[in-house]
């Protein structure tokens, strides 16, 4: 029988005891620290230490490692440079800061996101800026698939090519991309725009097109400015085609006996 006792407690909560492992190395308003060694928990304990206690505003995170669930849950505006790739859920439930991250990231990057702004210089997995209500979310690379689920605001940006189900029932906000949009694009979405550059495989349920108008290509321009990018020549726009807004009063079983 194993004595080894758990790295959680009653809760559920990780390494319950862990305390910020104080390693940074701050020089003014700035400070780095190697994240090397440090699990997910003192790395955002470290990161916290810094943005809260010792109020630094832009902080330098070395060597991630991939690692899981990396800056979450940053309430306050700052600037966070985290160099190297990140796992799930990375820059999640932030309301404020605004996030560098110079690798690719795993599923569910930025999700919950609130303001503030995410850029992510290379590829992005499935799920990408899931549920955003606010901010900007930059992608320079491609992402996978169900970018923007559910998306209720904010502007996400995608360099290069997207997956199936794009804009899975959106909510509202704006999706901007510059690549070809797989399969399913806008199913079942309730409002917004998805602005497309490249190529579109397939249309999803009650997702049409509509004409381009000069707002939508001054909103796009001035996205680009921000965060220099070269934007496509023209952009094909997308919304909500309105025919799910209304439910047919009948329970199934009703409609069964009319018909």
């Amino acid at each position: 029988m194993s004595t080894r006792r758990s790295r959680n407690d009653i809760r559920g909560l990780a390494e319950p005891d862990v305390e910020a492992p104080k390693t940074a190395r701050i020089e003014g308003d700035t400070a780095v620290f190697d994240a090397a060694d440090l699990s997910p928990r003192q790395i955002n304990l470290e990161l916290r230490r810094l943005v809260y206690g010792e109020q630094i505003p832009e902080v330098t995170i070395e060597n991630p490692g991939a690692k899981h669930s990396v800056a979450v849950g940053i309430l306050t505006r700052c600037r966070i440079t985290i160099d190297g790739s990140v796992g799930y859920f990375g820059a999640t439930l932030g309301d404020g800061p605004e996030i560098h991250i110079t690798g690719r990231v795993g599923w569910s990057v930025a999700e919950n996101m609130m303001s503030g702004v995410t850029v992510i210089d290379k590829n992005a997995g499935s799920l990408t800026g899931a549920a955003m209500r606010g901010g900007d979310l930059v992608i320079r690379g491609h992402v996978g698939a169900r970018t923007g689920i559910d998306q209720k605001g904010g502007t996400i940006i995608v360099g290069g090519n997207a997956g199936a189900l794009t804009g899975f029932m959106m909510q509202r906000g704006r999706q901007i991309i510059c690549g070809d949009a797989g399969p399913g694009m806008g199913d079942s979405m309730y409002d917004g725009a998805i602005y497309v550059g490249g190529a579109v495989a397939s249309l999803g349920v009650d997702c049409v097109e509509a004409e381009m108008t000069p707002e939508d290509d001054e909103l796009i321009d001035r996205k680009f400015r921000i965060y220099g990018m070269d934007r496509p020549a023209s952009f094909r726009k997308f919304v909500c085609g309105k025919k799910l807004w209304n439910y047919d009063n009948l329970e199934p079983s009703e409609r069964k006996l009319v018909l």
